[in-house]
């Protein structure tokens, strides 16, 4: 009897054994049981990178035909099948020169950018149908500000808000404007209770779903450029929180979820917006490591981003990191608000656009009625501008700045 357990133990612990389960995996897949082989992929330890890759590529051969909702991609089913199943993550990233370069940052969906402190930049990732097929990892995870979350707060009831504490009054002593308290509006919004939406190493998350990794890039950096996480752990932690795509009460996260519309690529030819180029604080000492180039690329129909006068890569991938659509959002900025000089943007209202896509740029305005409200684009004429499906970047850059194109 022992003997023969342990003939099937070594059976199903063998490589051959892998192997095949690898490709029932990709069967399975093929017939809509999508979970079989991402679990597969997410777990298996004895895979090897070339395995994963070449599976991986079968995945991805797959037909895509289904489109995500928040920036029309189109993706295949088991992938939608798994993210109809979440909602979105809207996580904090830093872009400080010396965390450089992000990762991750590849996957997002949707990005916008403004400066979150002295010149500096800061990204609000959207993640949800780009993040499905593997188990993204994005750094360095950084603090929230209001305006972020005014932007967060667009992606349907409750998105799972990841960063590292925020702008606060922390001492009592009135330091941070009221305006500008990012935590306060998070409790107030009901994201922060515990084991809410709210995902925030110094309030109640922590390993697996964040953690320290001062190894990310090849040299040392400041502890506050180092902090990790898993999309996939949290995820997990959302669904243990009742966080899914339905909440316990039955609703679920997209029932006023409003989606921009969407076109296929229509490159213009010859293209008239080949570069863009900007700086979003044009007197601050750092101004040029910030500044922000992107160009475009006629074959893939897309602009490439360069930031600091450097291509601007994802660290996991290698890539170079682009976008569909790059939409320049002009704010009206109020600095040093409080003695802390937090920043602060105005989110709600109305102001001009410059929306940059196929090559070409429309001149136009954007409009946000309430922070639940989605940001709206529109033309000269009042119609309603459609994106071009895939990433779509938000630079938000304050009332009055230049833009060369």
């Amino acid at each position: 009897m022992r003997k023969t357990f342990s003939k099937i133990l070594n059976l199903f612990t063998s490589k051959k054994f892998t192997i095949i389960a690898s490709f029932i995996g990709l069967y399975l897949l093929s017939t809509g049981a999508s979970w079989a082989i991402f679990s597969f992929l997410k777990s298996e330890p004895e895979m090897s990178d070339s395995e994963a890759k070449s599976m991986r590529e079968k995945i991805a051969g797959l037909p895509k035909t289904e489109e995500c909702p928040l920036n029309g991609m189109f993706y295949t089913k088991p992938e939608k099948e798994v993210w109809q199943e979440r909602r979105p993550i809207a996580a904090m990233i830093e872009n400080h020169q010396e965390s450089r370069p992000p990762s991750g940052l590849s996957k997002a969906d949707i990005i916008y950018e403004a400066v979150a402190e002295g010149g500096i930049t800061r990204f609000l990732s959207i993640f949800y149908c780009g993040a499905v097929a593997e188990d993204v990892k994005i750094a360095p995870v950084r603090s929230a500000r209001v305006f972020y979350i005014d932007w967060a707060s667009e992606y349907g009831d409750f998105p799972i808000f990841m960063h590292v504490g925020g702008a606060n009054d922390y001492a009592g002593y009135g330091d941070t404007a009221k305006d500008a308290r990012a935590l306060e509006l998070l409790t107030t919004l009901g994201w922060r209770v515990p084991k809410g939406n709210d995902f925030d190493t110094t309030y109640d998350s922590g390993f697996p779903i964040f953690w320290r990794n001062y190894e990310r890039l090849d040299h040392p950096v400041a502890t506050e450029h180092t902090m990790m996480a898993s999309l996939d752990a949290a995820y997990e932690e959302a669904k243990k929180r009742g966080f899914t795509a339905q909440s316990e009460d039955g609703g679920k996260w997209d029932e006023n979820f409003l989606s921009w519309q969407f076109i296929d690529d229509q490159a213009t030819s010859p293209a008239k917006a080949k570069e863009i180029s900007f700086k979003f604080w044009e007197d601050s000492l750092d101004s040029e490591n910030y500044a922000v180039v992107w160009k475009y690329d006629e074959l893939g129909n897309k602009y490439l981003r360069e930031n600091g006068g450097k291509s601007h890569t994802d660290l996991t991938t290698g890539e170079q990191l682009s976008a569909k659509n790059v939409v320049i959002l002009f704010a009206k900025e109020k600095t040093s608000v409080d003695r802390n000089k937090h920043i602060l943007y105005t989110t709600i209202g109305e102001g001009d656009a410059l929306i940059f896509q196929n090559g070409n740029v429309i001149e136009g305005t954007w409009e946000k009625e309430s922070r639940e409200e989605r940001t709206k684009f529109f033309d000269e004429d009042g119609g309603e501008i459609a994106f071009v499906r895939g990433p779509i970047w938000f630079e938000v850059l304050p009332k009055g700045n230049e833009v060369a194109y």
